[in-house]
C-alpha cells in the first residue's frame, strides 16, 4: 500500500509542524506503508521523506523535470519519477496511491487536496482523503467546509467521508476502515432540471 502525502515545501514557523510530519512518516514506515509525494528535499516534504527512509520505508517522488533543481529533489528516494508537467505529476501520484493525506502547507497543498477530494465525490476514484490537523492547522479550512455544508453546497455525506485527525496513528486507523460516500451523480432521484428563464 502507498499513501500520497501533500504538504509544504516550507517548514512553517512552529517546530510542531515538522514534529507532526515526522511522526506520520514514522507511523507509515513502521507499518510498511509506502509514501508517494512531490519528490522534494525541502520543508515538510523533506521531513516526511527523510524520516520514512530512516525507518526503512519506501518513498516514491514524482516531480516535473522543470522543478528538479528548483524544488531540490531528494537524493535518497526509493524511486524518483520525472514527469513532464504538474498535471502529469498529480495524475501519477494518484495512480500510485491508495489514499491521500494533506499535511500543513500552502496553495499547492490546498490545490492537491481539493482536487483528489473532488475526484472522490465524482467517483473518479474510491480512495480515502484525509487532513492531518497538526496543532489545529486545518481548523479554518474545516470551518469553511462546514459552512459549505450548512449553506447547502456540500452534501453532509461527503463531509463525513473526509478523514480528519491530529494524531498520526488514529489517522492511519481511520484510513483502514474508511468507506466511500455515494457518488455525486449516481444517487437515484437526486438529479433536478432547472428550466432556463
Amino acid at each position: 500500500m502507498h499513501v500520497a502525502i501533500f504538504t509544504g515545501s516550507a517548514f512553517g514557523y512552529s517546530p510542531v509542524f515538522a514534529e507532526g510530519a515526522a511522526a506520520l512518516a514514522r507511523a507509515l514506515a513502521d507499518q510498511g506503508i509506502g509514501i508517494v509525494y512531490g519528490g522534494g528535499d525541502v520543508g515538510l516534504m523533506g521531513v516526511v521523506a527523510t524520516e520514512a527512509l530512516s525507518r526503512g520505508g519506501a518513498v516514491i517522488g514524482v516531480m516535473p523535470g522543470s522543478l528538479v533543481d528548483r524544488e531540490l529533489a531528494h537524493p535518497g528516494l526509493t524511486r524518483l519519477e520525472i514527469v513532464e508537467s504538474m498535471h502529469e505529476r498529480k495524475a501519477r501520484m494518484a495512480e500510485l496511491s491508495e489514499a491521500f493525506i494533506a499535511l500543513p502547507g500552502g496553495t499547492g497543498t490546498l490545490e492537491e487536496f481539493f482536487e483528489v477530494w473532488t475526484w472522490q465525490q465524482l467517483g473518479i476514484h474510491a480512495k480515502p482523503v484525509a487532513l492531518y490537523n497538526i496543532d489545529g492547522f486545518w481548523g479554518p479550512l474545516i470551518a469553511a467546509i462546514d459552512a459549505s455544508v450548512d449553506a447547502g453546497f456540500l452534501r453532509p455525506a461527503y463531509r463525513a467521508a473526509l478523514i480528519i485527525s491530529d494524531n498520526a496513528q488514529d489517522l492511519l486507523d481511520q484510513l483502514k476502515i474508511w468507506k466511500p460516500a455515494p457518488q455525486k451523480w449516481h444517487e437515484p432521484g437526486t438529479a433536478r432540471v432547472v428550466p432556463l428563464a
